[in-house]
């Protein structure tokens, strides 16, 4: 038998202080670095005995500094352990200058006799769950920037070459590519790429491999993994002799779809073992499914273009703004949901990239606001108002905020009354102001006219303008004014003077589809020197009495907990926000993926509320299912959600409609008034 060594604290201290998992420094009470392990050599980026006599403070961050100090000079004094969790917002200050985010254990020796301090230094990146938070919050962000490109921007081929950067970027590989399938169906074409061998790659034409994974995608629809992943999908496909001449290890492809149709796909491929896991494929199918919408719209466009006509447009937008909302509503109700989550409500790394993720869905939601209201799918509640008492608040609101060199004028007739929804009213005309200002760079004069009509608008027809009255709404300004060509395209969507980045094209065509769906129309006179008019022709209200001002009626009273709700939604991942959101206000919920199976469940037991999506694929609309639900339940509170369906709802009967993408509040709101509709 051999003889245990005999046991030297020394050496094993020693030992234990080196193979220590976590950084630890030993610092004594004037704050002075006396011994470092590896870890904390690795973490702060300093070579064996680099930090050895140097003070603490060349690793805090030169801003925190003189704080650091105060707060080192109190804990001198009186020393005490700080174990690790208890801070959160703690910065480290590599020998390169990065910063980490960290947390700190702090264990005084002198209870021992010590005079010094042992710090425990970890980075909080390498928890697991932050990791995969920061992650997410990474994807959701490309995803975001993506889309409001998306929004922004006409040229496909632009939005095409940016797909697999923003693809390859977030998912941190090496190549990505857009393959679209050739006609022959043996075939794909490599319409964008990224990576080192991209130049030579756009433009090749692949076979496709029987059996490969780029074939499954193709003709069943779904995504493949192939190669050397760490993705949990039992099924591996085989690399293809293209993919192991390119040094490929594995690769992801996703389907991508046009109305249906399996168009071609979205390829990452990377020359090291990488794990393709769910949030990974969420990703990579979201923004799969925003370039299919950039496809339609590029379709749409082009048939546009062939027609020459505004009208032709609502099928683009509607379409874009129905898919895009959906997008959005899956994204930034998750963001909200994860943004609530205990672990990131009070990690200061986390929160910053999930609140610019939300705030990027909200920029995509209000372009597809805009892109509703060209289209006309928007949905409005008029109602009868003073256009004075309008117009006043407007101009006052419009002195205080606009350049000062501007004038503003207002000249209203009295006693005019006008039947449209005032918030989308006084957005129409802030869009004409502010294109007004951007057309006066050195000031100039910005006038309100509002007079009854004495002849209906041309564009309308004399059919449509037949037995109607009128009020005409002009905001003049002084500036550069518009030559022709630019004059006749101005309500076009998507078409812009200005520089790129500073505007969408959206502004009059936003308020061209508001006076057509408010049974209106809208004309511009301009010209090189005199300036620009804009005028709305909305339907005057003969004989009414104004109603109070449009706000935002919130529930008086706290909505009870422990409703039975069923919430209808034939889009899974909006289901699942919806019913999150739901959840989280204490209701019971009883989800349905289809109008029928809502109304058997509505047969089957007893409902407090259903809240259904009016678009639902194949099978019945959710306006029939709102319809049979009262017919058999009259007292039953509906709450109907649209993306964009405006036309849909023009036989809403009084229902509450929700527009998406929403927040928790929204819906809550939503729900206070569709259970007392009377408040």
């Amino acid at each position: 038998m051999h003889e245990a060594p005999e046991f030297d604290e020394g050496t094993v201290f020693r030992s234990l202080f080196a193979a220590y998992p976590d950084a630890l420094l030993l610092v004594d009470l004037e704050g002075v670095i006396r011994l470092a392990n590896p870890a904390a050599l690795a973490l702060l980026g300093y070579e064996k005995d680099e930090l050895l006599g140097l003070g603490v403070d060349v690793l805090v961050p030169d801003a925190i500094r003189p704080r650091h100090a105060a707060y080192r000079n109190a804990y001198a004094a009186h020393p005490r352990s700080r174990p690790m969790g208890t801070q959160m917002d703690l910065v480290a200050k590599r020998r390169d200058g990065r910063e980490v985010m960290v947390e700190i254990a702090l264990s005084p020796l002198q209870d021992h006799g010590l005079p010094y301090v042992v710090a425990a230094i970890r980075n909080i990146a390498d928890y697991p769950r932050v990791r995969q938070a920061l992650q997410r919050a990474r994807y959701a962000e490309h995803l975001a920037r993506f889309g409001r490109l998306a929004v922004d921007t006409r040229e496909v081929d632009k939005l095409l070459a940016e797909v697999p950067a923003v693809a390859a970027d977030a998912l941190q590989v090496e190549m990505a590519e857009i393959r679209l399938l050739e006609p022959d169906g043996l075939h794909v074409r490599i319409a964008a790429a990224t990576g080192p061998d991209a130049p030579q790659r756009i433009g090749q034409r692949l076979a496709i491999e029987p059996g490969s994974a780029l074939e499954i995608v193709l003709t069943e629809g779904k995504a493949a993994v192939a190669g050397d992943s760490d993705s949990r999908d039992e099924v591996h496909f085989q690399l293809t002799s293209n993919d192991r001449e390119t040094g490929v290890v594995c690769k992801l492809l996703v389907p991508l779809a046009d109305r249906g149709r399996t168009v071609g796909a979205l390829a990452v491929r990377s020359r090291d073992r990488r794990n393709f896991g769910e949030d990974e494929l969420n990703f990579l199918e979201s923004l799969s499914s925003v370039l299919a919408t950039v496809l339609q719209r590029a379709s749409s466009e082009e048939a546009l273009n062939h027609a020459q006509r505004l009208e032709s447009v609502g099928q683009l937008t509607g379409g874009v703004a129905h898919d895009f909302n959906n997008l959005l509503t899956v994204i930034s109700g998750n963001l909200q949901i994860v943004r609530d989550l205990p672990g990131c409500a009070s990690d200061p790394l986390v929160q910053p990239l999930v609140d610019a993720a939300i705030r990027a869905t909200q920029r995509g939601a209000e372009l597809t606001a805009k892109l509703l209201a060209f289209s006309r799918r928007q949905v409005l509640q008029p109602a009868v108002m003073d256009l004075g008492v309008l117009l006043r608040s407007l101009t006052g609101m419009l002195r205080r905020t606009l350049d000062q060199r501007i004038a503003i004028e207002l000249d209203v007739a009295v006693d005019l009354l006008c039947a449209a929804d005032p918030m989308h009213l006084e957005s129409a005309l802030l869009n004409i102001a502010l294109n007004a200002r951007d057309a006066m760079p050195n000031g100039g004069t910005l006038r309100f006219r509002c007079r009854a009509a004495t002849t209906p608008p041309p564009e309308l027809g004399t059919a449509e303008a037949a037995g109607r009255a009128f009020i005409a709404i002009e905001v003049s300004d002084t500036g550069e004014g518009m030559p022709d060509a630019v004059r006749e395209r101005a309500f076009e969507p998507f078409f812009t003077t200005k520089e790129s980045g500073r505007g969408t094209g959206l502004g009059l065509s936003t308020v061209y589809g508001f006076a057509r769906q408010s049974q209106g129309a809208a004309t511009i006179d301009s010209a090189p020197g005199q300036g620009t008019t804009v005028t709305l022709f909305l339907p005057r209200a003969v004989g009414a009495v104004a109603q109070p001002g449009a706000q935002d009626r919130a529930p008086s009273e706290r909505i009870p907990a422990g409703l039975t709700v069923v919430l209808v939604d034939d889009e899974p991942e909006v289901l699942a926000v919806i019913r999150q959101f739901l959840i989280s206000m204490a209701f019971e919920v009883l989800p349905c993926a289809d109008g029928q199976e809502a109304l058997q469940v509505l047969d089957r037991q007893p409902v407090d509320l259903l809240v259904t999506d009016v678009l639902l694929g194949p099978g019945i609309r959710g306006t029939e299912v709102a319809a049979n639900a009262r017919r058999r339940h009259p007292q039953l509170p509906i709450l109907l959600m649209s993306g964009y369906s405006g036309e849909l709802l023009d036989d809403q009967d009084g229902w509450e409609v929700l527009a998406k993408p929403c927040t928790r509040a929204d819906l809550e709101r939503a729900i206070g008034r569709a259970l007392n509709p009377a408040r």
